[in-house]
């Protein structure tokens, strides 16, 4: 995907769905579900407390960006194309 075709989005809302899932709104009006499972098993210094489910529940969004009290975040436009990729977007009613 060339740099321009990037989707230019935000996180606009989003809430724990439990274990390790959660419903994002993106700002181009598109929403859906996504597992962070995966990204759990990985692990990490930063995601480590995320395997408590009562951590990883304690999400906001801060400056467009799905980020947890320890300062985690993950990168809005990476979360679009992985959920576009893997069928988990639906795209708002007035898309073509």
């Amino acid at each position: 995907m060339a740099k321009a075709d990037l989707p230019l989005v935000g996180v606009r809302k989003l809430r724990a769905q439990g274990g390790y899932k959660l419903w994002v709104q993106f700002s181009d009006g598109s929403e859906g579900v996504h597992d962070f499972a995966s990204m759990i098993e990985e692990g990490g210094e930063m995601v480590e407390p995320l395997r408590d489910e009562e951590f990883f529940a304690r999400v906001h969004v801060e400056y467009g960006v799905p980020t947890w009290p320890n300062g985690f975040d993950v990168d809005a436009i990476a979360l679009h194309m992985k959920m576009e990729a893997d069928g988990e977007l639906l795209l708002p009613a007035s898309a073509p």
